[in-house]
């Protein structure tokens, strides 16, 4: 993928400013204070932790509403939470939803909740409940997001730094997930249409190559724990730049997972930059962990996934002849 096009679509042109929006994170967060992982809130319980996290689907949904098909945005939310607590190394346990409309609908509704059982049963999570809301002068079609809770014992946690010389374990992530759509799909419509026939196998439209569902990480835990995994990291919004909240270091990437076709169509179609698909992308590798090298080789041989860097002396994110 080589594409230096300084005129191509950015995510900040498509509506998303990474810097203003973690600008804004940490006014709030300085506010309201509390104990917080980078991941994960983390509450002392006595002998474990009760680990909390929340996100939404974002706007795939609006990819799914144009293909009249809500039924995979379920798991997307359910990962998005429940991986977000695996890279603090906290087991997911509960999930709790918010479905928030504007004018209720039992076909979407049961799609909805067709996809978050989908998520709850591949994750091996309790679904506890939930909340629906009908707010039409608020919501413009839907919003859906959760809240999943996992528990830790206290020695059980990663440590949530990187050491220098620690091998960089990823794992393939299954597409472009549930960040990011803002820009992929103004690219996926600048010229076309989600109906659109997609040019290659596994999908029969280009909004169903969208869709692809967010991938569950929570079976890495227990050999992530085995392998005494330093930090890990969630690739989510910020795309490899998520590395970073590893520690202050340089993670050295040379071997990660080639990016799925998908990636390649959304930076052809918007004239993307190597540079944005990177920082908005997990380009290929979804989850990526710091573990000590001696014990990498471990890992692999245990899981799916591969050695793809180290950690150095020095500051930000070298990969694919980029330093981000």
């Amino acid at each position: 993928m080589t594409n230096d096009d300084s005129d191509g679509m950015t995510y900040a042109d498509a509506g998303v400013d990474i810097e203003a929006s973690e600008a804004a994170t940490a006014a709030l967060v300085a506010q309201v204070g509390g104990g917080s992982g980078d991941y994960a809130g983390l509450l002392d319980i006595g002998d474990r932790y009760l680990g909390l996290a929340t996100d939404g689907v974002g706007t795939k949904l609006l990819v799914a509403e144009a293909l009249g098909d809500y039924s995979t945005v379920g798991i997307d939310c359910i990962a998005m939470n429940a991986n977000d607590l695996v890279a603090a190394g906290v087991r997911p346990v509960a999930f709790v939803d918010y479905l928030a409309v504007d004018a209720p609908d039992e076909t979407f509704a049961e799609q909805v909740g067709q996809g978050l059982a989908a998520g709850a049963e591949e994750a091996d999570i309790e679904l506890v409940g939930g909340e629906t809301a009908v707010m039409p002068e608020v919501i413009n079609g839907l919003d859906l997001a959760g809240t999943c809770a996992g528990l830790a014992k206290k020695d059980a946690i990663f440590p949530g730094e990187a050491e220098e010389g620690d091998a960089l374990v990823g794992f393939p992530s299954s597409g472009i997930h549930s960040n990011g759509l803002t820009l992929a799909r103004k690219a996926a419509t600048a010229d076309g249409d989600y109906d659109d026939a997609w040019d290659g196998d596994g999908y029969d439209t280009v909004g169903e190559a969208l869709l692809e569902p967010t991938r569950l990480y929570t079976y890495l835990l227990d050999d992530l724990r085995a392998a005494e995994t330093n930090a890990a990291a969630h690739v989510t919004g910020g795309g490899w730049t998520n590395l970073e909240r590893m520690g202050e270091f340089r993670y050295a990437v040379d071997d990660a997972f080639d990016p799925q076709p998908v990636f390649e169509f959304v930076q052809a179609r918007g004239g993307v930059s190597d540079e944005e698909m990177h920082t908005t992308f997990n380009m290929g590798t979804g989850f990526v962990a710091a573990v000590p090298e001696e014990n990498a080789e471990a890992l692999v041989e245990a899981t799916d996934g591969r050695v793809i860097g180290r950690v150095e002396a020095g500051e930000g994110v070298s990969i694919r002849g980029l330093d981000l």
